[in-house]
């Protein structure tokens, strides 16, 4: 098995959909891109990928080896493309990273954990029934709940307001660090560090 790691960014393929709040994932991964001067190219297994290398180790060599992935296939569909990806790279689910929006989480809050359940984010349940496994690495950027009597589908699929969008690229900064973590120091340091701050 190779000891890369696999660092997913969920939302919906397009324009129409590129500033939704659901696309918060997608957001991130293209932030660690530019970040690490990778471009995400077509990939056969439906998903834009790019090799890179996130962070520096002790010493000043260059970080672990990741692939960067953001699906081509709508969110409920994203399963089949990670499950692919992992399959052509011969990377373990434990390796998997996998970043999405969350409702349960006020605005720009920041979890990571391993396992559990999906809480109705259909790209995950796509995702953890394509991979046959929950135990997985989530990074989740809250979004927080919608306001009033609006329903949930359409407050995720709306775009960022005006007034959320500074905070909101502070957010998508702060939530690569988080995955650069993950992947050079292991979950548990990575979750201390950002759940103590």
């Amino acid at each position: 098995m190779s000891d890369t790691w696999l660092v997913v960014g969920l939302g919906n393929p397009g324009p129409k959909y590129a500033g939704n709040r659901h696309n918060v994932g997608r957001m991130v991964v293209d932030t660690l891109a530019r970040r690490t001067g990778a471009t995400l190219t077509s990939h056969k297994a439906r998903a834009h990928v790019a090799d890179a290398r996130l962070g520096v180790l002790p010493g000043g060599a260059p970080g672990p080896k990741v692939v960067l992935a953001i699906p081509a296939t709508y969110m409920n569909l994203s399963g089949g493309p990670v499950s692919a990806l992992l399959r052509f790279y011969d990377i373990a689910p434990e390796r998997l990273l996998v970043v999405h929006d969350e409702l349960d989480l006020p605005p720009n809050a920041l979890r990571l954990k391993r396992g559990g359940g999906e809480g109705g984010h259909n790209g995950l349940r796509s995702i953890s029934n394509a991979v046959g496994t929950r135990e997985y690495v989530r990074l989740r950027v809250g979004i927080g709940r919608p306001p009033g009597r609006m329903d949930a589908a359409d407050y995720v699929l709306r775009d960022f307001a005006p007034a959320e969008r500074a905070d909101v690229l502070v957010t998508l900064e702060q939530a690569a660090d988080a995955v650069e973590d993950v992947v050079t120091q292991g979950l548990e340091r990575a979750q201390h560090q950002l759940h103590t701050v």
